[in-house]
């Protein structure tokens, strides 16, 4: 049956959804929040060029969703925007179509928001299906950090490391990856919304580190869990068309922000 059907004013919550060649795992990502869905949620799911019927599939099981369908993949900001300028809810969340939320993981995020006046993004921990924990909560990236993710053992260690996604507390940090965000409705609407001039990364970094400079911080909160397959295209071809995209981004977002050595300071611990 589903949830029931949302109210027309504001929402406490909307989940929005960007998938491109993912119908199986959306339709699992879809099947894990159903049993969080209440009546003052909404979910939209924007496909990014239905090139494996996902929309048809999502109707067909999810008749709740609001669906958006694009003729061809515009993006991860321009779709993610689409479902932003659509959301009704006080605190969005930004899922990845290959996760799954544990029972409460989204709940607990949007808790979290509204528990502290002063967040404007909160992020769970990610982990593996096999429940490996996933590196993605961070310090801002530079040059450096960025070659040291790809680089050999012997390197990565002398190379600075960016990565501050330990513990088991709730703690400022630089950015959390898109790959689920739980955004304030308010902080959004004072920042602006994704920059579409970043196809495929690192538009989460650029807009928690807007977060920041406009005076809201970043919370990466571990007590809340969500399964991530990773599905992350520019892994599987060191060249490919995306990857080079990517690159593009990462140095646009470099020059945007004028830095590559030396990055904010934002959410760092001082002690």
């Amino acid at each position: 049956m589903g949830p029931p059907a949302p109210a027309e004013d504001s929402l406490r919550a909307s989940v929005v959804i960007c998938s491109w060649r993912m119908r199986d795992l959306l339709l699992q990502c879809l099947a894990s929040l159903e049993p969080e869905m209440a009546a003052d949620w909404e979910a939209i799911v924007v496909v990014n060029g239905d090139e494996d019927g996902s929309a048809v599939a999502v109707r067909d099981r999810f008749p709740w969703v609001r669906l958006i369908v694009n003729e061809s993949n515009r993006g991860v900001g321009p779709a993610r925007n689409q479902g932003l300028e659509a959301a009704r809810g006080r605190v969005i969340l930004l899922v990845d179509a290959d996760t799954t939320s544990r029972a409460g993981a989204l709940t607990g995020l949007v808790q979290a928001l509204e528990g502290d006046s002063e967040v404007g993004v909160v992020g769970p921990r990610l982990v593996s299906p096999d429940g490996e924990r996933q590196r993605t909560a961070r310090a801002f990236p530079t040059i450096l950090t960025k070659i040291r993710r790809r680089a050999p053992a012997r390197l990565r260690a002398v190379l600075p490391n960016d990565d501050v996604s330990d513990g088991e507390q709730a703690v400022n940090v630089g950015y959390v990856i898109g790959a689920c965000q739980a955004i304030r409705r308010r902080a959004l609407d004072t920042v602006g919304l994704l920059d579409e001039r970043i196809f495929y990364g690192p538009e989460d970094v650029d807009l928690c580190l807007r977060m920041w400079k406009a005076g809201w911080r970043v919370v990466w909160d571990p007590r809340h869990v969500v399964v991530h397959h990773e599905q992350r295209l520019t892994k599987r071809r060191l060249l490919s068309r995306l990857t080079l995209r990517h690159a593009w981004g990462l140095g646009y977002f470099f020059l945007k922000h004028r830095y590559f050595l030396h990055a904010p300071a934002y959410g760092v611990s001082t002690e």
